[in-house]
């Protein structure tokens, strides 16, 4: 029995010794070269919509212009019926629709429809758009943001938490969607992305008590700024707009302070998205609007409807999926690129 354990250990030590001798040989490993980042990751990262790309991005609602950059000479009637046309089906809506054909009798000398049409349009657009980032002395400032289930309210706090962050900012998000199943999981992927810190509860829990608890962490460890997520069931339900109600003058007591309420609204929605905003901006005193979606409606008109008719400006549009797809609002580009002006 002796001898076979010791005829074992000789010939491991003979393998080790071999296998060693043998590594050696061939010298050291080299790793295999690792695989370049795809293509649209890098997009995604590195690549923000411009000027030059607008118009791509919004290229169904660009193409319901097309008729209209090709008209020439005086506004007959059968332009006129055309421009009508273009307009409704942009969602500008009847009221601004009207103006301008009755407008266009008294165009200008030497002025095209074109130019006409995008005069008007850009007078409709005249509004007071910056964003406020700072509160009083001694308070947090605070975004909330509202809107109904499934318009991008979550991923809208998110992209924007990513710019502010970029912008050198500590960020703090506060997840007060507590009755929505996963929301605040959703928001938590934002927070880690963004790096930013998040205040959350269990489902059902109180959405004022998160908030409140999200704003006194800010003002304890000296963040930034508190982006504060909502519920968003039904625009018509009262009791959510009553919610809403509370969690704005919890959000707003000393030391938070709401400097925005954001409205965010799905543009694919076209005229619909107006009787929804006019259900909030009563209850959670909405001072700018984010209009999601916009690459993927030819209702791109509705921005002009929706500043026309409830007297909120639009701050940021969604014109597409990557993170740095939601994008400042800039009237004179965004019109620009509807028309091809």
């Amino acid at each position: 029995m002796t001898i076979v354990i010791i005829g074992v250990v000789v010939a491991v030590v003979l393998f080790i010794t071999w296998r060693r001798r043998s590594l050696k040989a061939r010298g050291p490993r080299i790793a295999a070269p690792r695989k370049a980042m795809p293509s649209l990751l890098v997009a995604e990262v590195d690549e923000r919509p411009t000027m030059a790309t607008l118009g791509a991005k919004l290229g169904a609602s660009r193409g319901v212009f097309d008729r209209l950059r090709s008209i020439s000479g005086s506004p007959s009637p059968e332009v006129l019926s055309v421009v009508e046309e273009i307009l409704l089906r942009s969602d500008v809506g009847v009221a601004l629709t009207t103006e301008i054909l009755e407008s266009l009798g008294d165009i200008a000398s030497g002025q095209s429809v074109l130019e006409h049409v995008r005069s008007k349009l850009l007078a409709n657009l005249d509004r007071e758009r910056s964003v406020k980032t700072s509160a009083q002395a001694d308070h947090v400032p605070v975004w909330l943001f509202v809107g109904v289930n499934g318009v991008g309210k979550t991923t809208t706090i998110g992209k924007l938490a990513q710019q502010q962050r970029q912008a050198g900012r500590s960020i703090i998000l506060a997840a007060g969607d507590t009755f929505r199943a996963a929301a605040a999981d959703q928001l938590a992927q934002w927070a880690e992305r963004t790096g930013s810190d998040i205040v959350r509860a269990s489902e059902g829990a109180d959405p004022g008590s998160v908030v409140h608890d999200a704003i006194g962490r800010a003002f304890a460890r000296k963040f930034d700024l508190v982006l504060a997520d909502t519920a968003g069931r039904r625009a018509n339900s009262t009791n959510l707009l009553d919610e809403l109600a509370k969690v704005r003058r919890i959000a707003d007591r000393s030391p938070g302070e709401v400097v925005e309420t954001f409205l965010v609204l799905d543009a694919t929605t076209g005229q619909n998205a107006l009787s929804q905003a006019k259900e909030f901006l009563a209850s959670a005193g909405v001072t700018g609007i984010v209009l999601t979606k916009l690459d993927g409606t030819a209702r791109g008109g509705i921005v002009v409807a929706i500043e026309r008719e409830l007297g909120i400006p639009v701050k940021f549009i969604g014109v597409g999926e990557g993170v740095d797809d939601l994008v400042t609002f800039e009237p004179e580009a965004f019109v620009d690129s509807l028309l091809g002006a």
